[in-house]
């Protein structure tokens, strides 16, 4: 889910298929690929900090990337969406999934 050319246009889609398919608060999994740097992961951890997120990384078979995947309970989609809008403004070259 890297953010397109028209990013509002996908976020607005977003929003409608989250409403559609789960019953709010809900669990969430986000997921995002960065460059393999420690900062990078901290960032993105840090985002998600003091929200009872459950955090594992993952490598890629050169290490060259680091998967992260982020399990936490969200109150709405506009809550998921601005995760990802937090996280795609504070972390430079991250893919959001």
């Amino acid at each position: 889910m890297s953010t397109p050319p028209n990013s509002e246009e996908f976020y607005k889609k977003l929003k409608t298929q989250l409403q559609d398919t789960a019953l709010w608060p809900t669990e969430y999994l986000y997921k995002f690929i960065v460059i393999s740097d420690k900062m990078k992961i901290k960032d993105i951890a840090s985002i998600f900090n003091h929200l009872g997120a459950v955090i594992e990384t993952k490598e890629s078979k050169n290490g060259k990337y680091t998967s992260v995947s982020i399990n936490v309970r969200m109150k709405n989609p506009d809550a998921v969406i601005e995760k990802y809008k937090e996280v795609a403004e504070k972390v430079e070259g991250v893919i959001s999934l």
